[in-house]
């Protein structure tokens, strides 16, 4: 049995790098992707200048104008985003089919079985870096490891445009020191849990056995005591279908009542059949649902299995998702779950062994 190796790959502020790289004058500026202000926009991306000021991603963009007055704030070019990240895809390609997307901007890799570079891991992703920046001119830091838990955290660890290897006889080291916080799964209202419990990192957690751990966090406790011990069997996911498709429409102005929301249904409902009918072919489409987000910030999505997909069962389905709510709306959505038409899964091995990673 051979031990896995990892590779997770991120981009560094993928779409503001991209917008830096096609006008080179936004490079020395803080500069934002997303929304106008005046259009409750929202920031999908910003570079480190724009960070140093405290703006960050899903903060709303007349949030990030008061921390930085001087920001630029670009509206998002999605087309050019998605070529860009095909490219780098194909370079991830280039030494393994076993590439697992979870936006555009990142990916795993399961670089295990790889001929290249001898099968060295480290080189390997030493050489996507080098193949991304030669080709698209934009950097991306990785992190490997036996793992996908670790090979996540690991990228992070240096970046930007870093590289941070965590070999096996290093996890144990590594992973006791780490703080909770860092770990997959734990919130702001997990972690306030774990601080009252007097756990603060991972040395903490190994203190505990499991069955307390059970008691105290339920069925988490379990998995946090598996990552404590830097452990993490998912294997790397080649299988991209989707799981759901939907449509959401955040309004200039707050939607007063019910019936303001059921005027705005038919026309949010023809553009989520419109892409419901271009996946035809591959999906069956299964638990239709809404959601809502109300003035207050506060959301609710509501789906039903067994009722049809008419616009007449959405407005029920809007009519029960408002009930919980009974307040301005600010967003509403539409969509359903969905189910494969006749794909078999996949599965891929879950170790490997210590050579190659240097």
């Amino acid at each position: 049995m051979t031990q896995r190796k990892i590779i997770h790959v991120d981009c560094d502020c993928f779409y503001a790098a991209i917008e830096m790289r096609d006008e080179p004058k936004l490079a020395t500026r803080p500069i934002a992707v997303g929304g106008s202000a005046d259009r409750r926009g929202v920031i999908a991306t910003c570079n480190y200048e724009a960070r140093a000021y405290g703006v960050r991603s899903a903060m709303s963009t007349r949030h990030a104008l008061s921390l930085c007055p001087q920001l630029t704030v670009v509206k998002p070019r999605m087309e050019v985003y998605r070529q860009a990240s095909q490219q780098i895809q194909q370079i991830f390609r280039r030494y393994t089919e076993l590439v697992e997307p979870l936006s555009l901007d990142e990916a795993y890799l399961d670089v295990t079985d790889s001929q290249h570079c001898g099968g060295s891991a480290t080189r390997i992703a030493q050489e996507i870096r080098a193949a991304v920046w030669e080709k698209l001119r934009i950097t991306v830091s990785a992190g490997v490891a036996p793992n996908k838990f670790l090979a996540k955290i690991a990228s992070d660890w240096r970046k930007p445009n870093g590289l941070f290897v965590i070999t096996p006889n290093q996890v144990d080291g590594f992973v006791s020191d780490l703080p909770v916080t860092r770990l997959h799964g734990v919130g702001q209202v997990t972690a306030k849990k774990l601080e009252r419990l007097g756990i603060a990192n991972c040395r903490d957690v190994r203190a505990r056995d499991k069955l307390y751990l059970a008691r105290e966090l339920g069925s988490f406790g379990e998995r946090l005591w598996q990552l404590a011990h830097g452990l993490d069997e998912r294997p790397v996911v080649v299988d991209s279908r989707r799981q759901s498709l939907s449509v959401e429409h955040t309004f200039d102005q707050d939607l007063p009542d019910l019936s303001a929301c059921l005027q705005q249904l038919p026309a949010l409902y023809q553009q989520f059949t419109e892409r419901l009918a271009r996946l035809a072919s591959r999906y069956r489409p299964d638990k239709p649902f809404v959601k809502l987000k109300f003035h207050d910030f506060s959301q609710t999505t509501l789906e039903q299995a067994g009722v049809g997909m008419a616009v007449a069962d959405y407005q029920a389905l809007l009519e029960q998702a408002y009930a919980r709510g009974d307040k301005p709306v600010r967003l509403m959505g539409l969509g359903v779950r969905l189910s494969p038409l006749g794909v078999p899964g996949e599965q891929f091995r879950l170790f490997g062994d210590e050579q190659g990673w240097r």
